[in-house]
């Protein structure tokens, strides 16, 4: 048997994508992933050279510059992003969602205007569905945009939890815009705005209050975004159609979902190499702890769920890559893998022992970054409704 979580079937190209990647984390990620996690930084050098090596553009087709790539490689690149420090796999997550939007359901003036900078890394994308009041019940959106009798928009309200809110300078909004549907979910609608990267009243109306302080995923910055009678064009309305806004924001959280268990795959797959290190470092009555049959089951368990994760992980990539439906088949995955996630990460803490509990080894950082999986993207309850509302569907008499 090879290590774990490795990929069969991949191409030339994809295999060299995943290695460079993997070479570029072992050598410049996991080193400094501690200090700069610590310190909350933003990890400005390993952004730039992400950018160089095209990461941001890794799905953008290549007529806009890009490389044109599958959601497989792109998951298999954040699995080993995950693996080095979470954060730096977040950098990316919300910029590539955005682009997979504007890619499916932008207006040709839309895609020509932003995928070719975004490719680069020139601009960079966020995503922003939540609200302070809001939790999981997306279509009761507060946040309106009010059209006005010259065809534009004022957008009031208040959007939460916008990861690299500051940092970005393109957010994919969902907002309530009246359309007149009986059902809530048809009157929402994507609005694309571009804005300076920073903090404060970043164009007039349009404020990013604060970084939140949070238990783990430092160095990224999450944020609030306040519209104060901020005013769009219908121009920037996703795909130049007002009320389509939930179908396009489920498209983008559906390949998320993926996103997301990748980075529990590459985070639980670190727990596991630190652990089975240490137990092999660490010796109790005269003999390492992995010679312990505790221990040693404990690893077993450990690199069963590691492998399991990242096979149904890579089965819901090529699910969707292949066309098919996949939404349960993401929630499945969301779900397992999140969950595993932190089951590793705990196994992997209880075997560090005490040292688990220091700032000065690694499994710390991992025991605050694996919860944030649980609810990212859908907490696990919501991914039980999705796979349960799946399952009649298919099941039904």
């Amino acid at each position: 048997m090879t290590r774990l979580a490795q990929t069969l079937g991949l191409t030339e190209l994809q295999t060299e994508i995943v290695h460079n990647v993997r070479t570029f984390v072992d050598k410049n990620v996991i080193p400094v992933a501690q200090d700069l996690e610590h310190a909350d930084e933003y990890p400005q050098e390993i952004v730039d050279d992400m950018a160089a090596m095209g990461l941001f553009g890794l799905m953008i087709p290549e007529e806009y510059g890009g490389l044109g790539e599958s959601l497989l490689t792109y998951a298999l690149c954040v699995e080993e992003l995950a693996r080095g420090w979470m954060s730096v796999s977040g950098v990316i997550n919300t910029h590539f969602i955005t682009a997979y939007m504007i890619r499916q359901h932008g207006t040709d003036e839309q895609k020509q205007h932003f995928l070719p900078r975004m490719a680069t890394g020139e601009v960079r994308g966020a995503f922003s569905m939540s609200e302070p009041d809001l939790g999981s019940d997306v279509a009761a959106i507060k946040t309106n945009a009010k059209r006005g009798a010259d065809g534009d928009y004022t957008i009031n309200g208040a959007k939460m939890w916008l990861t690299n809110g500051a940092t970005s300078s393109l957010v994919a909004a969902l907002v309530h815009t009246d359309e007149g549907q009986d059902k809530p979910h048809r009157n929402l609608t994507t609005f694309l705005i571009e804005k300076p990267a920073g903090f404060g009243e970043v164009l007039p109306g349009l404020i990013i209050p604060r970084k939140i302080d949070k238990m783990g995923y430092k160095g990224i910055d999450t944020t609030e975004l306040i519209f104060d009678g901020f005013h769009a064009g219908a121009d920037d309305i996703l795909g130049g159609v007002a009320g389509r806004g939930f179908g396009h924001m489920m498209d983008g959280v559906e390949v998320g979902r993926v996103n997301v268990s990748a980075r529990a795959c590459g985070v639980a797959l670190r727990a596991f190499e630190l652990a089975i290190d240490y137990a092999q470092q660490r010796s109790t009555f005269g003999k390492p702890i992995a010679e312990h049959q505790a221990i040693a089951f404990s690893l077993a368990e450990m690199a069963t769920k590691v492998e399991a994760a990242h096979l149904m992980m890579v089965n819901a990539a090529r699910l969707k890559d292949s066309g098919e439906r996949n939404d349960v088949a993401a929630g499945m995955t969301k779900y397992l893998c999140s969950e595993y996630c932190a089951e590793v990460t705990q196994a992997s803490f209880r075997i560090h022992g005490g040292y688990g509990y220091s700032k000065e080894f690694e499994i710390e950082r991992l025991m605050r970054e694996a919860p944030f999986l649980l609810i990212g993207e859908g907490t696990s309850e919501i991914q039980k409704q999705i796979i349960s509302k799946g399952l009649m569907r298919e099941y039904r008499h």
